[in-house]
């Protein structure tokens, strides 16, 4: 048995195919017709344009609109006429041949991605290197490994699958994907979800492990592997398998139902989205409003910064899709350790602890009022509520207030609507913030704990760090003694306390949540249903018991133990 990273739930059962990709050697020559040799790199770039476009189409048709955004990213990467424009100057100055310039470019994107401390940043580093391996094939004449050939119960066993290469696959036929590499929030992993194949992705070595033709089992959810199982093995999975796609299909009754306990307490179920177009993601499956909108996506991949127009039509259309239900749009959460170059923002040694989020914001009237105006004006067409990142202290709280209040008064004379009563909440992700909950909720319209951020700041861990990602748990006694904290402050002023992180969808942690108090649930948007059906299967006094003996405990291990005991 091997152990990956279950980055798509479902059982997978089926025979391996190994997928290898071809070499991509060349003739690292000097030119000397630097002419010809742009010209060369041009017919790649728009070949490779025209064929992603394609995909992205395709994409879209089969999959959705969200999905085929992964690849429509591609598009703008390689049209990017700073990245090309580098790729020319290669050519030009330096006699490098197209494909070491290619080469050269990516690499060195890849690495300034890489090299930051976020995920969305990671995931742009694969995007870059999947754009290399397909320019590097056109200018080679190599052909693309063909996915979509390949026969009925399929288990795709790859060292990474990249988006363009998952864009291929046929559903009906593979049963079910593993590779060396990637994680959860990885774009094929994401195309995976969609594409609704089980994936076990991350366990080093797969491909040489396994031979072309091994039947194999993968377990989506836990991440493992079983290679060449015997018959009371498959049978057990077999029966998991349409256990699996029961349950899935159960998911159905609760479209369109209100998220309740089993004995009638009312929460908010919401989903975090990044772009605008999520928003109709958000509505598909049934969230009930949207508990964070990471701006930030916004700035990146463009040569300035987007115009209070441009913020505004932005959000002004996530609003519209919503319809009136609730969108917590978080204003820019930005530092160091993020490369958006026209930003100009210096490196710093710890950019975590860094000029960050809202100290950046507040230090930079000509990032942070343009967006306050746009959220303001399309306040008009929704109920938006603003909210502030990475907060410490009072004043930050304050000061954003008192900007909030003078534009209000600058739309007014200027006879621009916006929602006179809009809510001003904050982020709580640090423990500075959580110390200082009930003074903070004095201050702020609502909450949204930060999980992710909350776990790391608490336990000093970064969770990229392999020596210390044991400590890296929202189970540890630390991090939900200061959630609960945090909820009965919140809740002790009468506002709404809700949960962005990873930690809202955990259905092991739902009893603890809803006997804490937690108003709202924020979770991915694929996520909404099984969440809603957590929810409805306890009864506040059954969450009580468990939240009580739970809160007993001294460690970490014990407190997931014995929520895995009473998990329903």
């Amino acid at each position: 048995m091997y152990t990956g990273i279950g980055a798509s739930a479902g059982i997978g059962i089926g025979s391996a195919v190994i997928v290898k990709e071809p070499s991509l050697a060349y003739d690292n020559k000097k030119v000397s017709d630097t002419t010809a040799e742009k010209a060369r790199l041009q017919t790649a770039l728009d070949a490779c344009i025209e064929k992603t476009q394609a995909m992205a189409e395709d994409m879209k048709t089969r999959v959705g609109e969200k999905e085929a955004e992964i690849l429509e990213g591609h598009v703008l990467l390689l049209m990017d006429p700073e990245m090309t424009g580098q790729m020319e100057s290669n050519i030009e100055n330096d006699g490098m041949c197209a494909e070491a310039s290619v080469e050269q470019v990516c690499n060195f994107y890849m690495e300034m991605f890489a090299g930051i401390e976020d995920e969305m940043f990671q995931q742009r580093a694969t995007d870059v290197c999947d754009i290399k391996t397909r320019l590097l094939k056109i200018l080679l004449d190599v052909e693309d490994v063909d996915l979509a050939s390949v026969p009925e119960g399929t288990i795709l066993v790859a060292e990474d699958l990249t988006p363009s290469m998952t864009a291929g696959i046929n559903p009906k036929n593979v049963a079910g994907i593993l590779t060396e590499v990637g994680g959860k929030t990885s774009h094929s992993a994401i195309l995976a979800r969609a594409l609704e194949i089980p994936a076990v992705l991350s366990i080093p070595g797969i491909t040489e492990k396994i031979s072309n033709g091994d039947s194999i089992i993968l377990d989506g959810s836990d991440g493992q592997v079983f290679v060449s199982p015997d018959e009371k093995l498959l049978a057990e999975y077999e029966g998991k398998r349409a256990e699996y796609l029961e349950e899935k299909a159960a998911l159905a009754q609760f479209i369109g139902k209100d998220t309740v306990t089993a004995d009638g307490v009312k929460v908010e179920l919401c989903a975090n989205i990044g772009k605008p177009e999520d928003a109709l993601k958000v509505v598909e499956c049934d969230g009930e409003g949207i508990g964070l909108f990471r701006t930030e996506f916004l700035f990146m991949d463009r040569p300035q910064v987007p115009t209070e127009d441009e913020q505004f039509e932005a959000y002004k259309k996530v609003a519209e899709t919503l319809k009136g239900k609730p969108v917590i749009i978080r204003t820019l959460d930005i530092g160091g350790d993020k490369e958006i170059p026209y930003l100009g923002l210096e490196k710093e040694e710890n950019p975590f602890l860094g000029f960050r989020a809202i100290r950046l914001c507040l230090s930079r009237d000509d990032l942070y009022r343009p967006q306050l105006r746009a959220l303001l004006r399309a306040s008009a067409y929704g109920d938006i509520r603003i909210m502030v990142p990475m907060v410490t202290c009072v004043d930050e709280v304050r000061a954003v207030k008192k900007m909030i209040e003078e534009i209000k008064a600058e739309l007014k004379e200027e006879d621009i609507p916006y929602d006179e009563n809009i809510k001003v909440g904050i982020m709580v992700e640090t423990p500075a913030a959580s110390l200082m909950a009930d003074v903070l909720a004095k201050e702020a319209d609502f909450f949204s704990i930060g999980t992710n951020d909350l776990t790391g700041y608490t336990m000093a861990v970064d969770r990229g760090n392999a020596d210390v990602a044991y400590l890296y748990s929202a189970y540890n006694p630390a991090v939900l003694r200061s959630i609960e904290r945090v909820i009965k402050a919140g809740r002790a002023e009468g506002i709404m306390v809700g949960m962005c992180g990873e930690a809202a969808a955990d259905p092991l942690l739902a009893p603890l949540l809803l006997s804490f108090g937690l108003n709202e649930f924020s979770v991915s948007a694929t996520s909404i249903l099984a969440t809603r059906k957590g929810i409805s299967l306890w009864t506040k006094e059954e969450a009580d018991a468990v939240a009580h003996k739970a809160m007993s405990m001294a460690t970490e291990a014990e407190i997931e133990a014995y929520l895995k005991t009473v998990a329903k």
